[in-house]
Order: structure tokens, then C-alpha cells, then sequence
């Protein structure tokens, strides 16, 4: 009796750890509070009572904008405050505006993918506070076959540097962000 208890016991965390994705170590957790832009992602800039410096405009693979009378304009890596006050010093350094008012929106986020045991794979908007659970509904649902407690995510840092790891149902998804549900082994 004692043995077949230590062998199921043996047997369950073999079956556990030979399950796809389960060495791979948890992502940190995606902040809400300090959304960065980033490459593909609408924006609407605004600067109050100048119109022809008002517009959408994409932040485009480079990470710029560009912005009539100004150029290119980095804006990866900071959140819509930040580049708000860059593109107002700008427009002040190059004596363009004396007290410029500029504010800048997102409207459309980078968009997230969702692949692996999901009834719809593919490319869908990214929504501000989606978690892992949501992007799968999103998707479909899980598929019989599906891994449910866990999922890889490919995510790219602020560092322009991608990263390889794990997110649970709970976990916030960040623009961008690759789900790949894992299929069960048995």
C-alpha cells in the first residue's frame, strides 16, 4: 500500500513536470498604471489652437512619429504624459510656439496574438486590462485539449528585447504580447 501511494505520487509530479511549458519560469506581472508606447500603436496628438499640429498619427517601426514642422519623434518607450512634454519643449526650443499645449491619446493598441489549443487563433485588439483568461475567450475559448493553468507568453521589454516565460488565468497581457495556450500530453 505504501508503495503504491509513493508511485502515484512519483508518477503525478513526472506527468506535471513533462507537461509543455511547465519549466518555463513566470513572466513579471504587465503594470497597467504606466502604459508605454510602442511600435504600431494609433495615436491622436493635440495641440491646442494650432490645427495643422493636430492629427492620428502610427508609431512606426523605428519608434518615431513623425510630426509636421518637427520630424521624427521618438515615442517608444514613453507613456502619452512623457511625450506630450517632449513634443511641447520641441515646439518652444524651435521658438514654433511660445506656450504650446499639446496632448496626446491612444486610440488603437498594438494588437495581441493568441495560438495554440484555442478554438480561433490569431491576431485580436489588445483592450486595457485584459488577462490571460480574457484573450483566450476572446479567442474561443480553450480547445478539450488545452492546458488551462498556465500559458507561454512571448513578450517584448521596454529594453526592445523579447522574453520567453509564463502567465497564469489572472495574469495582465501587455500590447504585443504572443499567448500560446499549451496542449496537454495526456
Amino acid at each position: 500500500m505504501k508503495y503504491t501511494k509513493f508511485l502515484t505520487v512519483g508518477l503525478t509530479a513526472l506527468l506535471i513536470s513533462c507537461s509543455p511549458g511547465a519549466d518555463l519560469p513566470p513572466v513579471s506581472n504587465y503594470s497597467l498604471q504606466h502604459y508605454q508606447l510602442g511600435g504600431g500603436d494609433q495615436i491622436r496628438i493635440i495641440t491646442f489652437g494650432e490645427d495643422q499640429l493636430t492629427g492620428e498619427f502610427r508609431v512606426d517601426d523605428q519608434n518615431q512619429v513623425a510630426l509636421p514642422l518637427l520630424g521624427s519623434v521618438t515615442a517608444a518607450g514613453l507613456t502619452t504624459e512623457q511625450l506630450s512634454k517632449n513634443i511641447s519643449d520641441m515646439l518652444r526650443s524651435k521658438n514654433l510656439l511660445r506656450d504650446a499645449s499639446v496632448s496626446v491619446e491612444v486610440l488603437a493598441y498594438r494588437p495581441i496574438y493568441v495560438l495554440g489549443e484555442v478554438a480561433k487563433p490569431g491576431e485580436y485588439p489588445y483592450r486595457p486590462g485584459m488577462t490571460m483568461l480574457t484573450s483566450v475567450a476572446i479567442a474561443g475559448g480553450f480547445t478539450y485539449r488545452a492546458v488551462e493553468d498556465y500559458a507561454g507568453v512571448v513578450r517584448t521589454t521596454d529594453r526592445n528585447k523579447a522574453v520567453q516565460g509564463k502567465i497564469f488565468p489572472n495574469s495582465y497581457i501587455a500590447p504585443g504580447d504572443v499567448v500560446q495556450v499549451f496542449q496537454r500530453r495526456f
